[in-house]
């Protein structure tokens, strides 16, 4: 069985849900990690009000015993407590409609859309399901496959590179500090002079009502060459990543490597060399691919830029046209963040930590965390002898 999940649960609703689906058994998760994992998407410079509700704990339904999967679905469950203020609104069961209905849409949402696809004629309906809220789950379902990886030594992290206008110098970053610089930074940059501008930058754009999105790197170190295929367009290893990256709101661009840098570029400066050794076997030594070459890793870091977008959620809203009365209007002013791009690196850590673990299970198979270990390490046995 592969690697699979789904999601349930609205933003104001009783609480989310996430069933994770192809676990192997024997893999130790404790629902402590999963709660790290919980905090570090709540954390960031530029949240809004509802991080001042919420501190979300994952409750372990089923899928495992005495911290132990099972190799059974792992179900589990955010509460949200927000959901004391919506009772009467977000009610599965109530017939009585208290609160007003949302009719005036608000451009770069999902709101009119959605209102034309499902023919509803309340626009809450849309947005509670389409609202970014639905990323705890998917950071929960991350977090347990951030564990599975950790027992084949494959780490999954992140950091700011851009927020606005503010770009962060790599190159003052030692390579040894980058993750401390992160997690010590509110907007989990690790270049501490752009991390002050940065932060000033989002207090700017607060105070005029406005919001502002950025760019952040994920890299997954550890990764055994030959996860992903070229044989068809759905099993390719970019692609897949793409697609889970992408899933993310607000996400509008993913590049693997040195990205749309390639354009510029001739041929002889896009590819990188291959060496041997028998010390070290086959290696590179630059990693302009991002560690994926014919849909398939390589055995380098793979690293991924995400572009996101400023949230269109403004206090100062854009026109739109009101669904009932046609005329020209203030779109709905719905709470949200003001930057939201350092808890997206959080979120992306997670979609990438699944479709890794997704690849290794493909690959490799196992209905128990001993089958698995066993299959790698035949697998890069036979890679050593090569």
């Amino acid at each position: 069985m592969t690697i699979r999940y789904v999601t349930a649960g609205e933003s104001h609703g009783r609480g989310l849900v996430v069933i994770l689906e192809g676990i192997p058994a024997g893999l130790t998760i404790n629902a402590e990690d999963i709660d790290v994992e919980l905090a570090r998407r709540q954390k960031g410079y530029g949240r809004g009000l509802r991080m001042r509700i919420e501190t979300d704990f994952v409750q372990i339904i089923s899928g495992l015993r005495h911290v132990r999967s099972l190799g059974s679905p792992i179900s589990m469950l955010i509460e949200n407590k927000d959901w004391d203020n919506w009772k009467s609104i977000m009610s599965p069961t109530s017939v009585d409609l208290d609160g007003k209905i949302l009719t005036k849409p608000r451009p770069g949402h999902a709101d009119l859309a959605g209102l034309m696809k499902f023919g509803v004629a309340d626009f809450r309906d849309i947005l509670e399901r389409a609202s970014a809220r639905e990323t705890a789950a998917k950071v929960a379902a991350g977090a347990v496959c951030k564990e599975l990886l950790k027992v084949f030594g494959i780490d999954v992290s992140s950091y700011i590179i851009q927020i606005g206008n503010v770009k962060a110098d790599m190159k003052s970053v030692p390579r040894d500090k980058v993750w401390h610089n992160t997690e010590m930074s509110y907007v989990r940059c690790p270049d501490k002079n752009a991390t002050k501008k940065m932060m000033a930058l989002i207090k700017k754009a607060a105070a005029k009502g406005d919001t502002l999105g950025g760019k952040f790197v994920v890299r997954v170190k550890g990764v055994m060459p030959g996860l992903g295929s070229h044989t068809q367009w759905d099993l390719k290893l970019d692609g897949r990543l793409s697609q889970s990256l992408m899933s993310i709101q607000a996400i509008k661009a993913v590049e693997f490597g040195q990205g749309t840098k390639f354009a510029s570029e001739f041929g002889s400066n896009s590819c990188d060399e291959i060496f041997y050794s028998k010390e070290r076997g086959f290696y590179r030594k630059t990693n302009m691919a991002g560690g994926i070459e014919g849909g398939m890793s390589n055995g380098q870091s793979i690293e991924i830029t995400c572009t996101m977008k400023a949230i269109p959620s403004l206090t100062k809203p854009l026109k739109t046209t009101d669904i009932i009365t046609k005329k020209q209007v203030a779109a709905e002013s719905i709470r949200s963040d003001v930057c939201a791009v350092p808890a997206a690196g959080v979120v992306a850590e997670a979609a990438a930590a699944f479709e890794i673990a997704r690849a290794i299970k493909e690959k490799f198979g196992g209905d128990s965390i001993d089958d698995m270990k066993k299959a790698v390490m035949e697998y890069k046995e036979r890679l050593g002898s090569i």
